[in-house]
């Protein structure tokens, strides 16, 4: 994932232990902040939607930290979400030696189960990367991307997710892209549809972060579980250096009209963040703005926390979005 620096870092000690304290709510509850510096209360407010956590916003604890991806559910709930949207690669380092066999998967399965039931949360959907390119050219490769995504329907069929999100690589012909990812998300999508499973596309880089060309492939796709998960930041369409991640954004998409445009698909929602000024606001979306267009297309469903910054932990990362959502939220009342 494409990583900035923190610009603003004489503000990260403030951000942290402002963000560090601040809730410890359930969602489906009237939630009242603290009071302003003038002392006068901010009045209570509900959220139009739920609030789930990306599993991707730990990433860096458990690459790196070798933290067990199966606390995922544990934090969640100590940080006071109420659903969980799993990341499959976090779970490759035993799955990939294993071949994904049955054996493997029924595990995974299990073991998640298992520990969002411990902490009374709900799983939500699995983020599914690196099981081949679905939008390929080559129909055997195509096919083939198409087969590796069965296990995790199955997988959140079992888990009482209501989705999978995947991707849309494999062109960089627009034509060519459009076709091949209308054919394999039929495919998918007709499979999933046994499962009573959705299939999400994310704007994620390259031609499925060109808003206009995605929600064409939904019209064309036009069944009922297949659709969107807008991320308010993904909408490089093209870097500098295309198999370089890190490297600097060429080619931008407009991030409103991006969402708004895939917002008439949508069927979960990623709040991006990676760097905060001394206000706690998101230095490159205007939280307010966003979430004024989710709100605006009827949306009331999850929004998954995606904090992917480098100045703040992840956990302080994840509570200074979820109280940004929350500030826009009354803002927007």
């Amino acid at each position: 994932m494409n990583r900035r620096k923190f610009i603003r870092k004489g503000s990260h000690a403030g951000i942290a232990l402002s963000v560090l304290g601040m809730y410890a709510c359930k969602e489906g509850k009237k939630m009242k902040p603290e009071a302003t510096e003038a002392g006068e209360d901010m009045k209570e407010i509900t959220p139009f939607f739920k609030f789930s956590l990306a599993q991707w916003s730990l990433h860096k604890m458990i690459f790196d930290d070798g933290v067990d991806p199966y606390t995922f559910a544990e934090r969640a709930k100590n940080m006071g979400f109420s659903g969980l949207e799993y990341v499959s690669q976090l779970y490759y380092k035993e799955l990939e030696p294993a071949g994904f066999s049955e054996e493997a998967m029924t595990g995974f399965v299990e073991k998640s189960n298992a520990e969002a039931k411990k902490h009374g949360l709900r799983n939500v959907l699995i983020m599914v990367d690196g099981q081949g390119n679905l939008a390929s050219s080559d129909a055997a490769e195509r096919g083939e991307a198409v087969e590796n995504h069965h296990k995790w329907v199955d997988a959140a069929a079992a888990m009482g997710c209501h989705a999978i999100r995947v991707n849309l690589s494999g062109s960089e012909q627009q034509e060519e892209w459009v076709s091949n990812s209308v054919s394999a998300l039929k495919q998918l999508a007709t499979y999933a549809a046994g499962k009573n499973i959705n299939v999400l596309v994310e704007n994620h880089g390259g031609l499925s972060s060109n808003a206009q060309l995605l929600a064409g492939v939904m019209e064309q796709v036009n069944l009922a579980n297949c659709g969107t998960l807008p991320d308010f930041g993904n909408f490089c369409v093209r870097r500098e250096r295309p198999d370089d991640w890190s490297s600097p954004c060429a080619e931008k998409y407009d991030i409103y009209q991006g969402v708004k445009e895939l917002m008439p698909y949508a069927k979960a929602v990623s709040a991006k963040t990676h760097e905060f000024d001394a206000e706690g606001n998101e230095t490159e979306i205007d939280y307010t703005r966003m979430l004024g267009i989710v709100k605006d297309a009827g949306y009331t469903g999850f929004i998954g926390v995606e904090y992917e910054g480098e100045g703040l932990s992840e956990e302080a990362g994840i509570l200074a979005t979820k109280n940004l959502m929350l500030k826009a939220v009354r803002e927007l009342a």
